[in-house]
């Protein structure tokens, strides 16, 4: 007896059958990219005059391909790529759109940066126990953290990262350093815990974890399902991540550890995974009770300020200062998320790119001046602006940009932030911007004061003679990007508001995942 003919089965439901575009393979390239240089450089490690050049190449080309990211997402709207051809929410998914490509980019920035400091500072050792494999795994991390469309593969990403900057850490395998890896594991680890209590919770309410499927039946289901202790969770861990008031100790007590490249990039990098995934999060998946709690988040962001600059105001090691004005610029970018609108959220995400650039080289600022000195006690210090005038000018740009003075970056994102509240009646947040502002200054003036205009005390025999040539390159180029977007804005601040305007209103960004509304 014959068996009945099979019928047709319709594959273009399930899966992605046209192959896609060459550019669309940008959305993924930065991660796999990463991965596979990181494991080039970890076969090669004991070869460590290789360690720096080979970095230094994929870090750029990093750079070349996020660039190239950002410029398909500026011409054709968000991009989404699906793991093994499954259509979501089924596949997993990578979807870039403005936000997330603005800071892939400024984040490949930093690390390039960060890997020509390094090409001095880090010695053989360092090298051999992989410093460059660890960057560029973290790397991995970052990326993937700012170009996956799933909550799950967020919180992976945010282990990837976690594990790398472990490593990166207690590089050296120093004292202090393992007491500053313990404090900074164990409460990055609660707020992990955390996170992925959320993840389970959400997946159990909705029954996905694609953040467009996740947008939409949010929209539809709200009434009667429990969000409101979904949104407690995620800002509890996202404000753990990102060294928000009162869970923002481990910073403080952590950065100053390790080598001061690490440092610099984890002030440049870390914090704001935090803060983009709760943007993303409240933002996008949850603005009803993003509202709801806005008033406790601008409370937390006003205590983050202002802990954080009387904290800086107090310190005398320039390291332990730089930790408090990375929380304090938190705040700020946390007072954008509590205000809401295009205003705010565009002045958190114009502030989180211009902490990106100006903290990254204010540690690596500071490196430089403890090097000349050999020191970084400000009771010790003195006579840098003698000893280095070029390095000294660089040095005073920074300060004011991140105290927020024109003509610098961290000018017009706080102007932002404070007019944004200004304009909803927040005065008492906006005058807390502009205190903050204020104190800041009064923090790193003093350090300028003490330690650059200051005549020397006393020669330390641990003191070099003058700044090394890739720690000034990399200085000098971050230093021209805060003065170049301080003096032109408006190329930048016109994809913010974008950015901010497709994160309000995600339509563009659930039609990339779901192409003419099929769900």
């Amino acid at each position: 007896m014959a068996a009945p003919a099979a019928s047709a089965i319709d594959l273009s439901r399930a899966l992605v059958l046209a192959p896609p575009p060459v550019a669309d393979w940008l959305v993924i390239l930065p991660v796999a990219w990463c991965l596979l240089s990181g494991a080039v450089l970890l076969m090669l490690r004991k070869d460590v005059r290789l360690q720096p050049p080979l970095a230094i190449a994929a870090l750029s080309v990093l750079l070349m391909l996020d660039a190239l990211l950002l410029w398909r997402v500026v011409e054709g709207g968000p991009v989404t790529m699906v793991m093994g051809r499954w259509l979501p929410p089924f596949g997993i998914a990578f979807t870039v759109d403005l936000a997330g490509a603005l800071f892939a980019l400024f984040s490949a920035i930093v690390a390039l940066a960060g890997g020509l400091y390094a090409a001095e500072s880090i010695d053989a050792s360092g090298r051999r126990y992989g410093f460059y494999p660890f960057l560029l795994l973290l790397m991995a991390g970052v990326s993937g953290a700012f170009l996956t469309g799933d909550i799950f593969n967020l919180y992976v990403w945010f282990e990837v990262l976690l594990i790398s900057s472990f490593g990166l850490l207690v590089l050296g395998s120093e004292p202090k350093q393992i007491d500053g890896a313990i404090k900074y594991a164990f409460l990055n680890l609660v707020a992990t815990t955390l996170f992925l209590i959320a993840v389970g919770y959400l997946y159990g309410l909705f029954g996905t974890l694609n953040m467009a499927d996740i947008a939409v039946k949010a929209a539809e289901r709200r009434p009667g399902l429990p969000l409101m202790t979904l949104a407690v969770l995620f800002v509890l861990a996202f404000g753990m991540k990102a060294a928000a008031f009162p869970v923002n100790f481990w910073l403080p007590a952590s950065y100053h550890t390790p080598r001061i490249v690490v440092s610099a990039l984890f002030a440049g990098l870390l914090t704001k995974v935090g803060i983009y995934a709760l943007i993303r999060v409240m933002v996008m998946l949850f603005p009803v009770e993003g509202d709801a709690l806005s008033f406790l988040i601008a409370v937390a962001a006003a205590a983050t300020m202002i802990f954080g600059a009387l904290g800086a105001i107090g310190q005398s090691d320039t390291r332990r200062l730089l930790g408090y004005l990375v929380i304090s610029g938190i705040g700020v970018m946390l007072a954008g998320v509590a205000v809401g609108g295009p205003g705010g959220i565009g002045g958190a995400l114009f502030y989180a790119l211009h902490s990106m650039v100006v903290m990254t080289a204010l540690y690596m600022a500071t490196g430089i001046a403890g090097r000349l000195s050999g020191v970084f006690d400000l009771n010790r210090a003195g006579g840098l602006y003698g000893r280095a005038a070029f390095f000294s000018a660089l040095s005073l740009v920074l300060f004011l940009s991140v105290s927020g003075m024109p003509p610098f970056s961290g000018f017009w994102p706080k102007v932002m932030v404070a007019k944004a509240a200004i304009d909803i009646g927040a005065w008492w947040l906006a005058a807390t911007v502009l205190a903050t502002g204020f104190l800041t200054m009064i923090a790193v003036g003093r350090v300028w004061a003490l330690a650059y205009w200051r005549p020397e005390k006393t020669a330390s025999e641990a003191a070099d003679p003058a700044p090394r040539a890739s720690a000034m390159l990399s200085l000098s180029a971050l230093v021209a990007l805060t003065v170049a977007i301080g003096l032109y804005p408006d190329p930048l601040l016109q994809q913010i508001q974008a950015a901010a305007s497709l994160l309000a209103e995600p339509s563009a960004y659930v039609n990339s995942v779901f192409p003419q509304g099929a769900r």
